[in-house]
């Protein structure tokens, strides 16, 4: 499809949320969701696609000749829709090379009071023993429940799933933590979020309905999930229980005017417009004479750390106490992760031969983002940091401060995930 034709066809694509997909035959290559439809497919046309989404979604761009739309009434429910389409179409872009362990789900455990949680894949496989992705599904055996559970996703983002499961949980309160039959009603029960499981509060059969209610949201039924509810709510108004048909009318009220633009943050795919966040990725390799060797990533935006996009690496190849060598595994397994986003700055712990290492990897993926790395002295303290006289340009407000924030916080994390694997070690 020539570019002028794609262009067109964008403008017509509507303002507001949703899902796209790009297509090669019929077949769906790339799944993704939207606040503003039009907004977020025009940013894949940019000049410096490979620098912001990564070399699968450029070789996407490349081979993709249509491009398709769902338009939702809210992000959450594209949010949603996104995670059901992926499952149903597993596309390249969206999971190549992507280790199957780091995607998250929604679980619904098969108890008479069923727990609502989100898991990793990592969490699912240790619970229920499962070697790949292919064998998670509604079939499950949770370990800690009494038998069979129900699982949706995968969703890409763990911290979108988490806002989008809030929004949710206000609309139909659930049982996530608090044990059956306690004396005391656990916190999310005193202020809404648990309909009383705990306590007694609500019956088996009520709880059914809400559990039944959360099914049918994550499955994208909505319009069922309507009907239902408008049938409990004449229920309980034959049955003249007027203040909980009034509850069911207020969720459904609810679920068709959700405020949840924040839920997605679209990024401009200028990496250096200061009108978004600057992103550092630092990274740090921990071991104690070649054992245990781990390596970590953290993430600082705008000077604030981002926890919830820390990653922790296991060194898989046996290259004894070369940190060059443990850095390169890192940082081309990050680069495997096509839905992560690209960084604005990577900072590394070490010299020039650190630097370069990265700089070759970097080189390797046609990825062009420049790098620093902070030497320490003899008291492990920062000297100095190499290549940031290339940053001036950039003014960034206090970039050293953040590069050494960076730094510091990599180090601690790859700390003590090391010690954490020497601490599993010896208990055995």
């Amino acid at each position: 499809m020539r570019l002028d034709k794609i262009r067109h066809k964008i403008s017509k694509f509507p303002g507001e949320p949703g899902v796209y997909k790009f297509m090669k035959g019929g077949k769906v290559l790339y799944v993704g969701k939207a606040t503003s439809l039009r907004d977020r497919v025009r940013s894949y046309f940019n000049t410096n696609i490979t620098e912001t989404r990564g070399p699968l979604i450029e070789k996407m761009i490349r081979q993709f000749d249509d491009i398709k739309f769902i338009k939702t009434d809210s992000v959450l429910e594209a949010i949603i829709l996104e995670a059901n389409l992926i499952k149903k179409y597993l596309p390249e872009a969206n999971t190549k090379e992507k280790d199957n362990k780091s995607f998250n789900y929604v679980v619904i455990t098969q108890e008479d009071f069923p727990r609502v949680l989100v898991m990793r894949g990592r969490e699912l496989e240790r619970e229920n023993n499962s070697p790949t992705l292919a064998t998670l599904g509604p079939s499950l055996n949770l370990r800690e429940g009494k038998g069979r559970v129900r699982t949706f996703g995968p969703f890409p983002n763990g911290t979108q799933l988490k806002d989008a499961l809030k929004i949710v949980r206000k609309m139909f309160p659930f049982r996530d933590k608090c044990k059956v039959g306690a004396k005391r009603g656990c916190f999310n029960y005193q202020i809404g979020l648990c309909p009383g499981v705990c306590v007694g509060a609500i019956s088996q059969e009520e709880y059914a309905k809400t559990i039944k209610n959360i099914v049918l949201f994550f499955e994208s039924n909505k319009k069922k999930l309507i009907k239902n509810l408008e049938k409990q709510m004449k229920d309980f108004a034959k049955s003249r229980e007027f203040e909980k048909a009034q509850k069911i009318k207020k969720t459904i009220f609810t679920l068709n005017h959700i405020q949840d633009v924040a839920l997605i943050k679209e990024s401009s795919v200028s990496r250096f417009n200061l009108d978004i966040k600057f992103r550092i990725e630092s990274y740090d390799i921990a071991h104690l004479s070649g054992t245990n060797m781990v390596g970590a990533m953290v993430v600082v935006e705008d000077g604030e750390m981002k926890k919830s996009d820390y990653r922790k690496f296991k060194i898989r190849n046996n290259i004894g106490a070369d940190d060059t060598k443990a850095l390169s595994e890192v940082l081309t397994r990050r680069l495997e992760h096509g839905e992560w986003p690209l960084p604005n700055l990577i900072v590394v712990d070490g010299g020039i031969a650190q630097k370069k290492a990265v700089e070759r990897v970097l080189r390797i993926n046609k990825i062009n983002i420049p790098v620093v790395s902070v030497v320490k002295d003899e008291r492990h303290k920062p000297r100095d940091i190499i290549g940031i006289k290339r940053l001036k340009d950039l003014k960034i407000e206090n970039l050293e401060g953040q590069i050494l924030l960076s730094n510091a916080e990599a180090h601690r994390f790859a700390i003590g995930f090391h010690k954490q694997l020497r601490g599993k070690i010896f208990k055995k």
